[in-house]
């Protein structure tokens, strides 16, 4: 594999596994369109751009490329040809914007929406077409396009390969610095730094931003998120792989000429979770810790930091509904159980799945690992009372003594009257211990707040006028969410960023070449 010929040094990357530009020899370029950030969204972007005819330079601030995307584990997509060929009619784009617009309550840039879901399943044809294979969820459903091996790095590579066969150019640890703008305001290119510190200008007639939202910025959080400091939420905060370098550059440079931004107070809530950093390696760390967050979710009993119900437990598997119920109840959970609850996930499984990592039917044989290595790190307890665990937890002793009274009553009659938990995760509390209880807190793995865009991806001001030449996708895009992430449809922001990268590609090339004419 050759690297392309613009470069002096390459690297190899260690999430990717393929050789990559370190930076550029040149100090200046030119190309017909630079994409800021090397992720799911960016190099779509790129490839986009490549597919419609045109030059393409992506900058990328980190030694390696995919991000977040490296993460992932489907992509949603409506109406896509994997869909027909698997019997899957329903449901339709006209089905998905009408339930989501609903669960935004129409606080949401419905046009651009709208787009994103019209043409996620032609998106998803194009990516196929590049020899790209969707796989099957574990349990055999064909509803989402899914990564293989579980997780999105399989996209990168597909992406990277395809990008240097069409004679792309990637630069890493370049980062963008600022945006150039001519006398018109149009913006004709980028100034950035390579890893020695030298600037690198890249002039073109399009820029578009895909450097992931701005959940790695402290500051940016402190500002436009007001919950990002309460309990729950201050001690987890999300870093590590999924995070690096998510700093909101796009976000800020687009910013600084005058672009509007919408929905910045907007995460992706994401919960419970063990205080166990960095959050991505209770998906992909040992098995021990994946099985110990798979337990805290169980449909055993969960309360609040006052020893009380609060949410519906069967429900467990919807993070995003855990995470506002939790940001209601305080900002932190406890899930109890005893030991004969224990063995049975030992034995047979969870009753309810942990995304695609941990699934009902898999024996959790680390669990009791998992347990006696969170006790040590003081987010599991163990106790041999009731009146004990409470104590150990810090809840009141009397409160939870009466919650798992009730539960154990709700459990003998076969109905949960008061919160509706099913019947068959209905189950009684032993007279004898021991009784375990694991601590769960709120984490979030995007940021949902970025610039204004129209329909074409096209960064747009605060009087609604186009910012010729500049583009905006994936977590740089702003307005497309409300409050929070309708978890009935999994894998909008990485179905959205392909999406959206397809399409700012597109236009992106029109601009281009009404330029030449």
């Amino acid at each position: 594999m050759s690297c392309p010929t613009l470069v002096k040094s390459a690297v190899i990357s260690a999430l990717a596994g393929f050789c990559l530009v370190s930076s550029a020899q040149d100090h200046e370029l030119t190309t017909d369109v630079v994409v800021i950030g090397g992720g799911i969204s960016g190099l779509s972007s790129a490839m986009s751009v490549l597919d419609h005819g045109g030059k393409v330079v992506v900058l990328e601030k980190l030694p390696g490329l995919g991000g977040a995307g490296n993460y992932f584990e489907g992509a949603f997509a409506a109406d896509s040809d994997y869909k027909r060929r698997n019997g899957l009619k329903e449901p339709t784009a006209d089905q998905v914007y009408k339930d989501v617009v609903r669960f935004y309550n129409y606080r949401i840039n419905a046009v651009v929406l709208r787009t994103l879901i019209n043409e996620s399943g032609p998106a998803m044809d194009w990516i196929e077409t590049k020899g790209y294979k969707f796989q099957l969820n574990k349990r055999g459903k064909k509803d989402r396009h899914m990564a293989p091996d579980g997780f999105g790095a399989g996209f990168i590579k597909l992406f990277y390969r395809d990008i240097e066969k069409k004679g792309g150019t990637i630069l890493l640890e370049t980062p963008a610095q600022k945006l150039i703008q001519n006398d018109k305001g149009e913006v004709i290119g980028v100034e950035a730094k390579n890893y020695k510190g030298e600037k690198v200008v890249v002039k073109a007639k399009a820029v578009i931003l895909a450097t992931g939202g701005f959940p790695g910025n402290q500051e940016m959080l402190k500002k436009y998120v007001p919950d990002i400091g309460k309990e729950g939420m201050a001690r987890i905060m999300l870093r590590g792989p999924g995070i690096e370098g998510r700093t909101g550059d796009g976000i800020n440079m687009a910013k600084a000429i005058g672009a509007d931004l919408a929905g910045m107070d907007t995460i992706a809530g994401n919960s419970p979770y063990l205080e166990y950093e960095p959050v991505i390696f209770q998906f992909n760390g040992p098995q021990w810790l994946k099985e110990s967050r798979a337990a805290l979710s169980q449909p055993f009993l969960w309360v609040n930091k006052f020893g009380q119900r609060f949410y519906n437990e069967g429900n467990g598997r919807y993070w995003n509904d855990n995470h506002n119920a939790m940001t209601a109840n305080g900002g932190v959970m406890f899930s109890i159980f005893d030991e004969n609850m224990k063995n049975k996930l030992i034995k047979d499984g969870p009753l309810t799945d942990f995304n695609q990592i941990v699934i009902r039917g898999e024996p959790m044989t680390a669990l009791n690992e998992g347990l006696e290595r969170g006790i040590k790190a003081g987010y599991a307890f163990k106790a041999d009372t009731i009146e004990e665990l409470a104590q150990k937890i810090g809840v009141p002793i009397q409160n939870l003594v009466e919650t798992v009274k009730d539960i154990n009553a709700a459990a003998d009659a076969g109905e949960d009257k008061m919160l509706g938990r099913p019947k068959e995760f209905l189950f009684k509390f032993s007279d004898h211990g021991p009784y375990y209880a694991m601590r769960g807190l709120r984490a979030f793995f995007q940021t949902l707040g970025g610039i204004r865009m129209n329909s074409k991806m096209q960064a747009m001001d605060k009087k609604g006028n186009v910012i010729p030449g500049l583009y905006a996708v994936g977590m740089d895009m702003g307005g497309l969410y409300d409050t929070s992430y309708d978890i009935k449809y999994p894998g909008f922001t990485s179905g959205f960023g392909m999406t959206g990268g397809l399409i700012a590609g597109r236009d992106a090339m029109r601009l281009v070449n009404e330029s030449k004419n």
